[in-house]
């Protein structure tokens, strides 16, 4: 189970530039206080969320194969998610944020598989398998939430970063590996928190990723469903926070109906939320991702699209009229005066493709230069080039391997020997090649012979313009894995001290033989070598109510109070804890 991936035919379809983000999940690297963690707040979660979360949430743990007592594998995950028509991968940490994106679209779920060390346990800015298996994976359960979970993947996968964008992730996930990272030094850490801080008081617009990632915090990260008196919740970072489950619901968090304005709504993942969404019903999420879908690139094209592709320097896609999609880091345009785009280019590797196909010898090879063309109408010609027939190009003297000029309204001119031509399967012109061939704007030439062979991209204008790739085999690497890694904690020998007496309790819980005498022994070794662990005292307590021990359990409820009284930031949690084992064995 340590070195193989487990998977389900959803895993198995996933094109290659999201398969190097899986990671096995090393199941056995999770240790007995990695359990007691996950325990804890499974058990807490389960006898509070049963009253104020989503009725899906319930009915969705037990058919998402999640245990209260064990860290789920992904092995059981994915043998259970099938039957529901969803898949689970663990990755290490923040993936980017189209990729995440993508693998919603393909109904997988992308889970962080480390966990929470004990001093984050109400709440942790990195995401891990609390988060994911437990937060998201119920509600998926749902079929109206999970056809919105991967249409916002569908749509979310198609919206242009900004610069700005790849800066922050890359610095809120250098942050969050540090915060987890038991050895990390205070200065570290305000480094990286002064580096996200400096990026968020930037403030740029809003980009499209942005705009998208933010609808995705206020619905699937923190969302509440119902109405403004009675909401419940249904977002994984309510579902999965011991902390914010319950502030949320005070009266110091203003609760909002939902509405595409929370696209322009930001958050901070340090911080509880002074503010939440509350949508009045599942499908009500679909009518305003449609809404908002209608303000992107993908729908609206034209200059503003490409331009926001110009802006992002990563791979995207424009499609013309004709449908001919070209995929690549796109770097110009040329507008006429009515801002219409007449010119675009690519540089580097570049694909042309139809219906998400790549067109055959028009992929990365062949423009692993770049790729370059004017669009729009000819010049003193009703008739679109797209819409000519073979009579038509006759006409216009558009002969195959004959010499041929001709200039656009725009005034860009082109001047070779006309080779060939592709259609797509309505029977439109999309691509013309020249050989021999000469481009110019003005003054400027924007293609000589010494260039190659010209191929003419035949549209006449932009319709539509996203993030990514038409054909997503064009490119070997999509998205570029992120370098830094999260950082395993290291183990002293106090540290494996305490893990052997949490493993020992563990045994003890699993077996249901043990005596007063051994936890005795146990709880004496906790206090004089582990002062400050409060977790294995509730763990105690709990073996001692099960066997009835009471004068144990009186000695071990007086020393959980002192240690209350002595750490009063985790007071109410030991009190959580004493109250679900004396709701248990009343």
């Amino acid at each position: 189970m340590n070195q193989q991936i487990e998977t389900n035919p959803l895993i198995d379809r996933l094109p290659p530039h999201l398969k190097q983000f899986i990671k096995p999940q090393d199941y056995e690297d999770y240790t007995p206080i990695n359990q007691a963690v996950w325990r804890f707040v499974m058990r807490k979660n389960i006898s509070y969320l049963g009253k104020v979360a989503h009725h899906s949430y319930t009915k969705g743990i037990e058919q998402t194969g999640i245990s209260i007592n064990a860290i789920p594998s992904m092995y059981g995950m994915n043998r259970i998610l099938k039957e529901i028509g969803w898949a689970a991968v663990a990755v290490d940490g923040f993936i980017p944020p189209n990729a995440f994106m993508e693998f919603q679209a393909y109904k997988v779920l992308v889970i962080a598989s480390d966990i929470r060390q004990l001093e984050n346990i109400e709440y942790t800015p990195a995401p891990d398998i609390i988060h994911e298996a437990a937060g998201h994976a119920p509600i998926i359960a749902n079929p109206d939430y999970a056809e919105y979970l991967r249409r916002f993947g569908e749509i979310g996968a198609k919206a242009i970063l900004s610069s700005h964008d790849n800066d922050m992730y890359e610095a809120v996930r250098k942050l969050s590996i540090l915060k987890e990272a038991k050895y990390s030094t205070q200065q570290e850490i305000d480094n990286a928190e002064e580096e996200v801080n400096h990026l968020q008081s930037q403030k740029p617009p809003l980009s499209e990723m942005a705009q998208i990632r933010n609808l995705h915090w206020w619905t699937v990260e923190y969302g509440m469903i119902g109405s403004l008196e009675d909401p419940k919740l249904y977002g994984a970072g309510l579902l999965s926070s011991i902390g914010e489950s319950a502030w949320c619901l005070s009266d110091n968090v203003k609760k909002i109906p939902y509405s595409i304005s929370a696209a322009h709504t930001e958050f901070d993942i340090t911080k509880p939320q002074p503010q939440l969404f509350v949508t009045p019903d599942f499908s009500y999420l679909m009518q305003v991702l449609d809404e908002f879908t209608n303000t992107m690139a993908l729908r609206k094209g034209g200059w503003r699209g490409l331009n926001k592709l110009i802006e992002s320097k990563k791979i995207g896609t424009i499609e013309l009229n004709t449908g001919l999609q070209i995929s690549g880091v796109f770097t110009r345009m040329i507008r006429d005066e009515d801002n219409n785009v007449v010119f675009f280019k690519t540089e580097g590797s570049t694909a042309l493709a139809n219906r998400e196909k790549e067109l055959i010898g028009h992929g990365t090879e062949a423009h692993s230069k770049g790729f370059s063309s004017p669009i729009g109408k000819l010049k003193g010609i009703n008739l679109a080039i797209e819409d000519m027939g073979p009579r038509d190009l006759k006409a216009y003297n558009f002969y195959d391997n004959k010499r041929i000029a001709f200039e656009y309204e725009s005034g860009i001119t082109i001047e070779g020997l006309n080779i060939t031509g592709i259609r797509n399967l309505q029977g439109k012109l999309i691509l013309i090649q020249f050989e021999d061939c000469t481009v110019t704007y003005n003054n400027e030439v924007l293609f000589t012979p010494e260039d190659g062979t010209f191929d003419l991209a035949v549209g006449s204008s932009i319709v539509s313009a996203y993030a990514g790739s038409a054909d997503y085999h064009s490119f070997e690497n999509l998205y570029h894995a992120p370098e830094s890694k999260t950082v395993k904690a290291e183990q002293n020998q106090k540290t494996i001290e305490l893990e052997n007496l949490y493993q020992t309790v563990r045994n003890y819980r699993s077996t249901e033989k043990y005596e007063e005498s051994q936890l005795k022994t146990i709880f004496k070794s906790l206090k004089q070598d582990h002062p400050k662990d409060w977790l294995l005292s509730i763990e105690l307590l709990e073996l001692t109510k099960e066997k009835q021990l009471n004068v144990f359990s009186e000695t071990l409820l007086e020393y959980l109070k002192l240690q209350k009284k002595e750490q009063p930031k985790i007071a109410h949690l030991i009190s959580d804890g004493i109250e679900i084992i004396i709701k248990n064995y009343k």
